[in-house]
């Protein structure tokens, strides 16, 4: 029986509320068009700055999901 095979996107996410909903919209996003998602790893997270403080949480990840040979044909 052949394994599982899984592509790897990078995505990256802002919000002006935190880190955690700068990774929500990116993965919220995502699903719109991609589908059976399984992991996402958090490489980055930094901010953007204005007048010394802070307007955007910005977090950079990467994302698998399945490989479907059927749907790719």
């Amino acid at each position: 029986m052949p394994g599982s095979v899984y592509k790897v996107i990078e995505l990256v996410g802002t919000s002006s509320e935190s880190w955690e909903a700068a990774a929500r919209t990116a993965l919220e996003m995502a699903a719109q068009t991609v589908q059976d998602l399984r992991v996402a790893e958090v490489v980055t997270m930094d901010v953007r700055l204005d007048d010394n403080k802070v307007v955007e949480y910005r977090v950079k990840m990467k994302v698998s999901f399945k490989y479907h040979a059927d749907l790719n044909s």
